[in-house]
């Protein structure tokens, strides 16, 4: 059995790694809900309203969780959210990129490209060494379980119908920016030895592969060759980004900074 480690025994390499699972972890969920929130009274029934509204609140009170970790390493809530450099936001620019106006099939789309690799890497992370972290795991994976079955529910219907082509052309479009999920971290070295997460970032990504490909292909999509699509320039991972994320992360931070809010409500908590 994996000796746990709590952020008391931490070394410095070891806290590093830490840190960069989970601002990975953290700004993917949180940029997520984001633009999910932009669908809000605009999806096609009033049932697949209320599921996508559910499922963007998962995703902030599991970035909460993420975030939450940082602070218990020495940072604060307005360094890690409000305040921070958008260049230093560490997720995947598949979560940033804006939705093509009233095309549900690529909210849908992009909503089982993420969750399908979300579920696998907190499958990963279900024996992690890292005490604060396995603490929370269980309760997020079983959210990020519905969040894929919505996922499939829906694409398994637009696909039988007119949407499909809606389908195809949002998979052209977004599988080169899920690419960028996979991205392999500075300490993937220490991450893996330290037991952090139980598999490699490119085992994650082989299996993502295996996973996503068959099934889009059962739905009689075309699925990009992912070692010849065209990558995008901007990695996400590394702070690079699409021209679209400085305006969301502005979006986002407006009323912080127009209050110059001296102490920020706490996302998922009642202040005191």
């Amino acid at each position: 059995m994996v000796a746990l480690l709590n952020p008391e025994d931490l070394d410095g390499a070891q806290q590093a790694a830490i840190e960069e699972m989970l601002f990975r972890m953290a700004d993917d969920e949180y940029v997520q809900g984001e633009r999910l929130i932009e669908w809000q009274i605009y999806a096609p029934t009033l049932e697949s309203d209320l599921a996508l509204a559910n499922i963007a609140q998962d995703e902030f009170g599991h970035a909460r969780l993420w975030y939450d970790l940082l602070e218990e390493l020495g940072h604060t809530e307005a360094e890690l959210i409000w305040e921070r450099p958008a260049d230093e936001f560490k997720h995947a620019t598949l979560v940033e990129l804006p939705f093509e106006e009233g095309d549900w099939a690529d909210a849908i789309l992009r909503c089982y490209l993420f969750d399908s690799a979300e579920r696998l890497r907190l499958e990963s992370l279900v024996d992690t060494s890292y005490a604060p972290l396995a603490d929370r795991v269980g309760k997020v994976l079983s959210e990020e379980r519905y969040h894929l079955e919505n996922a499939q529910s829906w694409l398994d219907r637009l696909a039988e119908g007119d949407s499909k082509e809606h389908v195809q052309d949002a998979l052209d479009r977004l599988f080169p920016h899920a690419l960028s999920l996979f991205v392999e971290p500075e300490y993937e070295e220490e991450i893996v030895e330290n037991d952090f997460r139980t598999e490699s970032i490119e085992d994650l990504r082989v299996e993502w592969l295996e996973t996503v490909i068959p099934y889009l292909e059962s739905l009689g999509l075309d699925v990009p060759d992912p070692d010849e699509v065209d990558k995008p320039t901007a990695r996400g991972r590394d702070g690079t980004h699409t021209e679209h994320w400085d305006e969301l992360a502005a979006d986002f931070r407006k009323t912080y900074n127009e209050l110059e809010a001296p102490e920020p409500a706490r996302i998922g908590r009642e202040r005191a």
